[in-house]
């Protein structure tokens, strides 16, 4: 930032003024200026505080605007349209033609706006963030999705069909099959519906985007209900988080065989038995370690407020173990969201 030698006197005067009157040393006052040290002490000993800077030295090798404007053409011409100056540039070369680097190109399509895609092909589109859903209380948002069972045929497979509320974490619906059907998908979401006794008008129901969750009979059975369906983003799993994460617990609990079904019976009976000691066994981390069932049935209150109460007393008996005279958080989780937004996240932080 240049200064006239008068804006420097006073800048000057300023800085040994304030150090007189205040008894502090000169380089405490520069810290509280935009000057450095330095910076001052070369001010104090040059006579006419004139500014010799003459900016860049090399103004004359810049480029001219007759040579701006052939780059421009050439971008623009038919044969390198298609190309980057990366490519341009040494396609120029091997014709003996020198104009500028590949930076001076890039530079002079910045500033005319025309680093832009040039390409007859489809410009890039940023994709959508998915929807955001949240959830107060039971069968407001359902997630699901199909997982592969090993079947005593190699290259064959049973697909397992579940549904999850992700506001209790209960598996609503399940179902295991030899093919995935967009049919078998709506039947087991209309009995799922009839079981809970699920107000359609309210719910939400989102899925990945294989065929089975986007056919026909699927969306018509959906539509039928009142159901709103919402899907991720392409090639993006952790839109559907919940049901990627049942998936896991799936695959790794100590229940699971770690051979083959020997038959679709079989593996419906195991599937039954995992949804019973999900649904009424499993402490779910998400859910501050109670049951999905007792998360459904509102048991979790008094639970989480027993809890709370015994951590408090264990403090008070010994506040020696607990440094940061805080206890483990047992409050309720009112609110579960599906793909949640930033302003969310600040929110629950704040």
């Amino acid at each position: 930032m240049k200064r006239s030698p008068d804006m420097k006197k006073k800048i000057i005067s300023f800085i040994e003024s304030s150090s007189g009157q205040e008894n502090i040393p000169i380089k405490n006052i520069c810290s509280i200026t935009d000057i450095c040290y330095k910076t001052y002490k070369r001010w104090k000993k040059s006579n006419n505080l004139k500014d010799n800077r003459k900016g860049h030295p090399n103004l004359k090798n810049r480029l001219t605007d007759s040579e701006k404007d052939e780059i421009v053409s050439l971008c623009n011409n038919s044969e390198y349209c298609n190309l980057s100056p990366n490519q341009i540039v040494p396609k120029l070369a091997d014709k003996e033609i020198y104009i500028a680097s590949e930076s001076s190109f890039y530079r002079v399509l910045r500033d005319r706006k025309l680093l832009e895609h040039r390409r007859k092909s489809k410009k890039p589109s940023k994709g959508k963030k998915p929807a955001s859903h949240t959830a107060t209380s039971s069968n407001q948002v359902w997630t699901w999705d199909i997982t592969y069972l090993k079947r005593d045929v190699k290259g064959l497979f049973y697909y397992l069909y579940l549904i999850i509320d992700i506001y209790d974490r209960c598996i609503t619906g399940f179902r295991v099959e030899e093919n995935q059907s967009s049919k078998l998908a709506a039947d087991m979401v209309t009995d799922a519906v009839l079981k809970r006794g699920a107000n359609t008008s309210n719910l939400v129901l989102h899925s990945d985007n294989g065929g089975p969750m986007k056919g026909s009979t699927m969306a018509v059975t959906l539509d039928k209900l009142g159901i709103i369906k919402t899907f991720n983003r392409p090639s993006v799993s952790n839109d559907n988080s919940y049901s990627e994460s049942l998936f896991k617990t799936l695959k790794y609990q100590l229940q699971n065989p770690l051979g083959a079904f020997q038959s679709l019976e079989e593996a419906s009976k195991w599937a039954g038995n995992f949804v019973k000691w999900y649904n009424e066994e499993h402490l779910h981390s998400g859910i501050k370690y109670v049951t999905p069932n007792q998360r459904f049935r509102g048991e979790d209150k008094d639970i989480l407020k027993m809890r709370a109460n015994l951590y408090k007393k264990a403090m008070t008996k010994k506040p020696s173990r607990w440094i940061n005279k805080i206890t483990k958080n047992w409050n309720r989780i009112e609110s579960v969201f599906l793909n949640k937004r930033k302003d969310q996240i600040d929110g629950q932080l704040s």
